[in-house]
């Protein structure tokens, strides 16, 4: 990974991002999602600040398309046309953002191999005045942190860190994908936009408006004042193209000032028989007026009279008790201000760091961590019961976002398929890659139920998960055997030698075995995979509702 060590020289990111495996007989569909996946994580890790994560898949996602795709036997067939032509036209507009970043990238190293030259000419100037032994066990004094160095966490230990992040990230998102409807950009056109990196930082759009994440009770009331005074509220939205400067409005509070109040109805202060006199309008001059008029001064309000009482017998007004600690608490404010209406902050402690790998492949690749929300496997199951009930396989396909150089499953997605008790397969694949389009998001690995047998990888699931582990090497495979002990399990193919054997493999039928040991493994004790509690997750069923 790129994004994790010491600053890397051009040399080493060009290297790093040479380093992948491409198998012609892959059908060209999972290659050209596999481009998708790795132009989505570019974006994220771009809007982060990571210029040599970035600069890694963009050369990636270049060699792939021109040097691969595009002689891909598959490339005739009319449903791969058009996909591929976008894929080329990408890679066209992403070559002018790699010699954009290829500058900083060499800035970083060189200010690193600096560093490293002053700090060991140091110890070498201790070490000749005889000062070795006294240097043992003290710490290296580090120099102050460099804005694109962040700070690596473990992903197991900082669980509760991770669930903010990622309840933030939904929330900002659901806010950006509004205040574009709300612009008035389709959703064409906003997917047209994106997959064509017209969107520019919109992501530091909302790093800038603020540095706190919690709003306490207290901002949220000046806020609401703010609004209600006439106040301009902060932009919080999306930009629809580069030089867009269209804004999300609030709704505004009918508001009147006093004067309008009183000139406007028939109410009356309890000094004063009536309501003071408009202003006489202003008379507009034509330039051929040559003497100006200053403008009429409009009349004072009467004064009330000072000789008679307001009241018949004054009495001093009572002495208040003691007010109760609670009431001096300002009424709270319905949540669905912040939830709906306001876009969620970023804070400097939700920003400044990124999760090191928690495992990594056979071959030594790293992984990054995948956060599991733990109510996916009871919602999965309660959509799929009634299949269960009937001995038939269900699937759901699990999609997420990248966030911090770690994978977070917001979306379990349910779609149209066809089952049988030992297969289920997907109807109209498309739409679901749409729909992730659509919502920004990557899929990560899918779920199936297994309603009578135990739970295992068959080698048909073998051959489906080699699909997604193609896209992204970090894909999982969750299997449910709600009758057997154990009734569920997260797996991924090992590699090597488990995704090579089943890419490799051409043996018909359903149910074939495999002459490679070792195929998959457990992803979850220990893995890559990580429990989040407390952790956003949405159902979205695509399932034709039955008659």
């Amino acid at each position: 990974m790129a994004s994790l060590g010491a600053p890397l020289s051009i040399e080493d990111v060009v290297q790093q991002a040479n380093n992948f495996e491409y198998n012609v007989h892959i059908p060209l569909r999972y290659w050209l999602r596999t481009a998708d996946t790795m132009q989505k994580e570019s974006h994220v890790y771009e809007a982060e600040g990571n210029d040599p994560q970035t600069y890694l898949l963009l050369y990636r996602h270049a060699q792939l398309v021109l040097n691969h795709l595009m002689k891909h036997p598959d490339r005739s067939l009319p449903d791969n046309i058009k996909p591929l032509k976008a894929a080329k036209q990408s890679v066209e507009a992403d070559l002018a953002k790699l010699e954009l970043i290829k500058p900083r990238i060499k800035t970083r190293h060189a200010e690193y191999q600096e560093r490293r030259r002053t700090q060991q000419k140091t110890l070498e100037t201790l070490e000749g005045k005889g000062l070795p032994g006294e240097l043992d066990g003290l710490p290296i004094v580090k120099s102050k942190r460099r804005s694109y160095e962040k700070a690596t966490l473990d992903a197991e230990e900082n669980r509760p860190l991770a669930a903010r992040l990622a309840q933030r990230e939904v929330r900002r998102r659901d806010a950006a994908r509004r205040s574009v409807r709300q612009a008035g950009v389709s959703e064409e056109e906003e997917h047209e936009r994106r997959t064509a990196g017209m969107w520019g930082e919109w992501e530091k759009q909302f790093r800038r408006e603020s540095h706190e994440t919690d709003i306490d009770l207290s901002t949220q009331l000046l806020e609401v004042v703010r609004i209600q005074n006439g106040h301009k509220p902060p932009n919080f939205s999306r930009p629809t193209s580069v030089q867009s400067n269209n804004s999300y409005q609030y709704p505004t509070v009918p508001h009147k000032t006093a004067q309008e109040r009183w000139s406007g109805s028939d109410t009356r202060l309890p000094s004063q028989g009536s309501a003071p006199a408009l202003p006489p309008k202003e008379v507009l001059r034509r330039p051929s007026d040559s003497t100006p008029r200053p403008p009429v001064v409009p009349p004072r309000p009467p004064k009330p009279p000072t000789s008679a009482p307001l009241f018949e017998n004054p009495r001093p007004p009572p002495i208040p008790g003691k007010i109760a600690e609670s009431a001096l608490q300002p009424p709270p404010i319905p949540g669905k201000y912040v939830d709906e209406q306001r876009a969620p902050s970023p804070s400097p402690e939700l920003d400044d760091f990124t999760f090191k790998p928690s495992a990594y492949l056979e071959n030594g690749m790293p992984l990054r961590t995948v956060f599991l929300p733990p109510t996916l496997r009871k919602k999965f199951l309660d959509a799929a019961s009634s299949n269960t009930r009937l001995n038939l396989e269900t699937c759901g396909i699990l999609c997420g976002i990248l966030k911090s150089n770690a994978l977070f499953i917001t979306k379990l997605v349910i779609p149209e398929q066809t089952s049988t008790s030992d297969t289920c397969e997907t109807v109209n694949e498309q739409a679901i890659f749409d729909y992730c389009d659509r919502e920004e998001l990557m899929v990560l690995g899918w779920i199936h139920t297994h309603p009578t047998q135990t739970c295992f990888m068959s080698s048909r699931d073998l051959h489906t998960h080699a699909g997604y582990q193609v896209m992204m090497p970090e894909s999982i495979a969750i299997v449910c055997a709600p009758s057997k002990n154990p009734d569920f399990g997260i797996f991924r193919l090992t590699d090597p030698p488990g995704k090579q054997a089943i890419l490799n493999c051409n043996q018909p039928g359903i149910f074939h075995p495999h002459a490679a040991d070792n195929i998959y493994i457990d992803a979850l004790n220990p893995g890559h995979v990580v429990e989040l509690p407390q952790a956003p997750l949405d159902v979205v069923d695509m399932r034709l509702p039955r008659k």
